[in-house]
């Protein structure tokens, strides 16, 4: 049927929707009654247009409606066929001559979602479920993300997915308005099975003021509800094992295999089933899934030597309920469970014989949780809305393995196995540490929208408190982690003491751990006027005033920044007047939060308790057929040594830049887009995009005024700025005071082998950039078929990734290896999430009234490859660095230390030359094809759906991810396994799924 689409000659109020809903605008008589009426659900809800004719209808649960209008008791038009999607609006106009003209080559069915939508600003891609089910999609959040221009696969070990030239850990999610990102590190999110999704809006950039805490992008979800007609329907997903192609195990120069990855294999069966319908007639309304599933993967280690069968409890369940308390009220509450329990039996493994061997170790490790808001939309006047939510969102991470519990790590150097090597492992284990964290965030938020003539004001309130419940310490009986070193009597050992006579070695028995509650506040006030300025000119401006405050385990703030003021303005222009053509634009700053991590490695309760004691042998022991030695501890050496952590939170003063600035970064776009006939469209978008700051930590280990005797420690900061800090004023070697130092110049002591200060320099500051012109090509769902294409041509330069680096695998957001010293972070180019070239299609064609195929392809070029180096002229530490050593790098030769270990040339003798970022190539292009065949069976009441989908149909298994390690360590020889393939496209797998609604 048709839907009359475009602004009328007089201005009709802007079209804005919030995060869980859409809205309804238009044009009709002066002082008419308009009216939208679910028919599924009986909603009903009543307006009277304005002096002009204008009306509109916030706040509407997605679906469709029947919109009537009536004047003076009499019909005015025809009753109109309305869909509402999430966070768009749909424009009907009614019964208004003035462009009806305009309108009559536009007549687009009710099959296809309006195409474009005049009076946003916003750069968004909308999927319902019924567009999924046609399409070949795996059934995650993250690859429905992926079908929208500009989003690309993150290239690390972690995963994660990239908007718009931003790192994986800028990204927020929401369902159903409740907040579902994992505060932690902002690497993950909380996930429902696709069946519990109705909707997905994938907003990539000029979003409005009520979505906040990202610089990335967002992934905006509403799940599934009931109506008057009871239906119940179950979906069974199988892939079996031997669907899955192997994946290729790689091999170095020499023939050793390097990567184990052929006999790993997974296979799953999810059984859905749902259930939705009336609990009251036109009133209260019920949906509830359960889901199944049985997952048994098992995979080697990468030498092939061990195999774990993995073993998940991750049923799933969810429900909405929701009740129309009156035509004016709806009432809503949204919940799931995602909380997985999985148990990996580790065997002894032969490669060769295909032998598994006795077990070695069970690995247990929780994660997920539960997740609910309660949501209330209120029209309290004929132009005033109000929507009140209220939730919490819950992530478990538990890790605890059974040689966590009975094995302690136990590490010797050169010089001490010399003299003492037992001939067998030295403990049982390579993991140094168990941990359980809860992490539960608390949300509300109040939201608001009042319509004045031409002018539509939202304004509204956000809060999060967002806690961790942690505890971190180290494997084995008393949290040990025992280091052996070679010493003789007499010597004095690090903690002062003096090695009593009859030994020839010592032990440091290292005790850490973390433990507390971390909360972290993040609260905001938003505004904004969204003004017809003509009937056809539409001007949003807002400003969003966020704040966070995070704490440490003792309550006091940690980070705390307030007065983030977010400004965005942004216009929409319906060139012809009849939402066929749109020009539009916007400008915006989004703010970041520190992330949870922050608080607990920096702010945490810390206990590093070290004690030293006589080496008096080995304590030969034996586990799960593994003997190992443990070292026997002889008396005790000096005190014990607390100095880096007694268990309690230190001066805060000391670790924070008490002026600190939030990470925000600047947007610019500005866009097209055309209808061309009733369900073809296209569009062009042009982006820019700027970070400016970085919140990371710095050592501070020099002063303007103290010079090398200033030293203060690892402060966060805004590398590159002026940080005001406690400390040393006086240069009398006791902090006493704030002193500021302009960290583009000082703060970094530099010393020559003999200890002697040579200076200091400062840092560069962060710098990221993201340039790119997208083209987008659509066509709408017909029936018979639908099409998407997009090309995006991007530029992503700078000198700092964002809070994770991609390309060394480091994910602990926010405490990158980018400021440790200025020489560290020197090199700008191009960046882990530059691609290039980017190509997407998508599509479904029906081959008869029963049989459909579908395809998605993504093309992407592959990103930069940098070699890394290790230290630099002034410090030997073993971290990435854009140097690598050339002369004099290694030992001297023929010079030993008392531990038997070699002795370095002096710092200053050796030579280094430059390593710039993305100097050796680029990773290889990637090409992605998946293809799916369905049967779908139409019958009374319901649909049968028979679906074959292949995954990389063509089992391409390109390299994603190399070593970028140049030198691993400070020496004349490059790393022999540098730009080695270690990350991979996984191999093509088979899903079968059946559905059937009844």
């Amino acid at each position: 049927m048709a839907l009359g689409l475009g602004l009328a000659s007089l201005a009709v109020p802007t079209a804005f929707a919030g995060n869980t809903d859409g809205s309804v605008v238009g044009h009709t008589q002066a002082n008419a009654v308009v009216t939208v009426t679910s028919p599924s659900t009986g909603l009903t809800r009543t307006i009277t247009a304005d002096g002009n004719g204008n009306y509109r209808f916030p706040f509407l649960p997605v679906g469709d409606y029947l919109l009537t209008v009536n004047s003076n008791g009499n019909a005015v038009g025809q009753s109109r066929h309305v869909t509402v999607t999430l966070g768009n609006a749909t424009t009907v106009d009614v019964g208004s001559n003035a462009n009806a003209t305009e309108l009559s080559s536009i007549n687009v069915t009710s099959n296809a979602l309006p195409v474009i939508d005049v009076t946003s600003t916003e750069s968004a891609t909308n999927i319902s479920r019924e567009t999924l089910t046609r399409l070949p999609v795996e059934q995650s959040v993250a690859s429905v993300a992926l079908l929208a221009p500009g989003v690309v696969k993150g290239n690390a070990g972690f995963g994660g997915i990239s908007f718009g030239g931003s790192s994986i850990a800028e990204n927020a999610f929401y369902v159903n308005g409740l907040n579902v990102t994992d505060f932690y590190n902002r690497n993950g999110f909380s996930e429902a099975p696709f069946d519990f999704y109705q909707e997905f809006q994938v907003k990539t950039g000029g979003y409005s003021v009520e979505f906040g805490r990202t610089t990335g992008g967002v992934v905006n979800a509403v799940a599934r509800s009931g109506t008057n007609e009871f239906k119940f329907g179950t979906t069974i997903t199988m892939e079996p094992g031997n669907w899955h192609s192997a994946a290729k195990d790689r091999y170095n120069a020499d023939g050793s295999r390097y990567i184990t990855a052929s006999r790993d294999q997974d296979s799953l069966v999810k059984t859905n089933v749902w259930a939705a319908g009336p609990i009251i007639k036109d009133k209260l309304f019920f949906f509830a899934m359960y889901e199944a599933r049985g997952s048994e993967p098992h995979n080697t280690d990468n030498l092939g030597k061990t195999i774990t069968y993995n073993n998940a409890d991750n049923n799933f369940w969810g429900t909405t309920i929701n009740w129309n308390v009156t035509d004016s009220n709806t009432l809503s509450l949204m919940a799931f469970s995602d909380k997985t329990k999985n148990v990996g039996d580790v065997y002894g493994y032969d490669y060769d014989t295909h032998t598994v061997g006795p077990r070695s170790n069970i690995i247990n490790s929780d994660t997920g949780g539960r997740n609910w808001a309660l949501t209330w939309s209120s029209y309290l006047t004929n132009d005033l809305s109000m929507k009140l939510m209220y939730g919490q969102n819950q992530r478990d991470a538990n890790t605890q393995s059974q040689l966590d519990v009975q094995c302690n790590v136990v590490a010797g150097t050169t010089g001490f196995l010399n003299i003492h090597d037992p001939g067998v492992a030295l403990g049982c284990t390579n993991s140094s540490t168990v941990y359980a964290r809860t992490d539960k965030r608390t949300q509300y938020r109040a939201d608001f929208e009042w319509t004045l003539g031409s002018n539509l004001l939202r304004f509204g309130y956000d809060h999060e408190k967002n806690v961790s419940d942690y505890a971190r310490h180290y494997t084995g009986p008393g949290e040990y982690y025992y280091n052996l070193y070679a010493t003789s009597p007499g010597s004095t050992i690090p903690n002062g003491g003096v090695v009593p006579p009859g030994y020839d070695a010592y032990v440091r028995a290292r005790r850490y751990e973390i433990a507390g509650t971390f909360p972290t506040i993040n609260s905001a006030f938003y505004v904004e006027d969204n003004w017809s300025i003509t009937p056809n000119f539409v001007l949003n401006a807002g400003i969003r005033n966020d704040s966070f405050n995070n704490e440490d385990a003792s309550g006091r703030s940690y980070i705390k920044i307030s007065k983030q003021i977010a400004p965005r303005l942004g216009f929409s222009w319906d060139v012809k007047g009849d939402a066929s053509m749109k020009v539009f634009g916007n400008l915006g700053r989004y703010y970041l939060p520190v992330a949870n991590v922050i608080n607990i490695k920096q702010a945490g309760g810390l206990l590093d308790e070290r004690t030293y004691y006589g080496f008096a042998g080995w304590d030969i022991q034996t586990l799960n057929g593994l003997t190992y030695a443990v070292p026997k501890l002889g008396a005790q050496i000096g005190p014990v040594d607390d100095s880096q952590g007694n268990g309690t939170v230190g001066d805060l003063r000391s670790e924070v830049d008490k002026n600190m600035d939030p990470v925000y970064q600047d947007e610019a776009i500005l866009g097209f887009q055309q209808l061309i006939n009733n369900n073809w469209s296209w569009g062009v978008r042009g982006i820019y995009r700027r970070l400016h700051n970085a919140i990371d930590d710095m050592e501070i280990s020099a002063t303007p005024k103290c010079g090398g005797d200033g030293y203060i420690g690892w402060v966060m900061a805004n590398p590159g700025k002026k940080v005001t800090v406690w400390g040393d004023t006086n240069c009398d070697g006791t902090p006493d005071g704030y002193l500021t130092i302009d960290t583009s110049k000082y703060g970094w002591a530099m010393y020559d082998s003999d200890g002697n200060y040579l200076g200091q320099r400062g840092w560069v500051k962060p710098k990221r950039t993201y340039e790119a012109i997208e083209l987008q090509l659509d066509k709408a769902w017909d029936d018979k078929w639908s099409f998407n294409a997009s090309y995006t041509a991007a530029w992503n330069r700078g000198n700092a990734e964002g809070p994770v680096n991609s390309d060394t695998d480091f994910d602990d957001t926010g405490r990158t290896e980018n400021f440790d010293d200025p020489y560290v972070n020197l090199s700008n180019g191009f960046l882990p999430n530059d691609r290039r070239h980017q190509l997407k299609l998508r599509g479904t064609y029906a081959l008869s009234k029963n049989w459909q195929v579908g395809a998605n392809v993504e093309v992407n070029s592959g990103g930069p490859i940098t070699g890394y180096g290790v230290g630099n002229p002034y410090d030997a530490t073993n971290y990435h660095s854009y140097f690598i050593c050339v002369d004099k790098c290694g030992s001297i030769p023929g010079q030993f230390d008392t531990n038997g270990d070699p002795v370095q040339y002096p710092s200053e003798d050796r030579v280094y030359k430059s390593s710039p970022r993305g100097n050796y190539g680029r990773l290889p292009w990637t090409y992605t094809l998946d293809a799916n065949i369905t049967y779908v069976l139409p019958y009374d009441g319901g649909k049968m759906r028979v679906k074959l989908t292949a995954f990389n149909l063509l089992n391409q298994q390109r390299t994603v991810q190399v070593d970028q390690d140049l030198q691993t360590d400070i020496s004349p020889q490059t790393n022999s396994t540098f730009r080695q393939p270690i990350g991979f496209q996984a191999p093509r797998y088979v899903q079968l799924s059946f559905s059937a609604d009844f």
